[in-house]
């Protein structure tokens, strides 16, 4: 029934950001949901100078907290669960149009950086097809979801939506156990 729920939820939030998007896929502002800017970055695979997809962005930080039953897991500066999806490969997002507008990925202008238990050593980065850089962790890129709607939910933990499952991350790399 709670995944139903999310289910609806996000269908609804899908359909209004698709409603209030349009189709202009040139547009900075894109479906990222607040979620960083866009930028270039040493560890980028290419470096191209971008303006930042929105305002309010968290820079790139990753960060752990303790988060329900999952125990610590990855998470933004602003205490938001980070998710990979098991559809992306070699380190390349396979997620764009709604399926970014319903998982946020994590932008970044510059390095990003790692606080608290988050390993440095595994943060990277990946350029965007739209020109943006978003942050990678063992070389997952990361996502938040729109269904968290405060720090300390993972609501997005163990769904299968837009081709594949979606999971939190521990500082060390792995996902979390059920």
């Amino acid at each position: 029934m709670k995944r139903m729920t999310y289910a609806l939820v996000l269908l609804a939030v899908v359909a209004i950001a698709i409603a209030g998007c349009g189709s202009d896929s040139s547009s900075s502002g894109g479906a990222y949901g607040g979620k960083g800017g866009g930028g270039s970055s040493s560890d980028s695979p290419t470096g191209p100078e971008t303006k930042p997809a929105s305002s309010g962005d968290s820079g790139g930080i990753v960060s752990a907290a303790k988060v329900g039953d999952l125990g610590t897991i990855l998470v933004t500066a602003e205490g938001m669960t980070l998710y990979d999806f098991h559809k992306d490969k070699g380190g390349v997002s396979s997620c764009y149009g709604a399926c970014a507008g319903a998982w946020p990925p994590l932008l970044t202008e510059g390095n990003p950086q790692a606080q608290g238990a988050a390993d440095r050593s595994m943060l990277g980065t990946t350029k965007r097809k739209d020109g943006t850089i978003q942050v990678t962790y063992n070389n997952w890129p990361l996502y938040t979801y729109v269904g968290d709607q405060k720090p300390g939910e993972a609501n997005g933990n163990d769904i299968d939506q837009f081709g594949a499952e979606w999971y939190a991350l521990q500082p060390n790399g792995q996902e979390p156990e059920d």
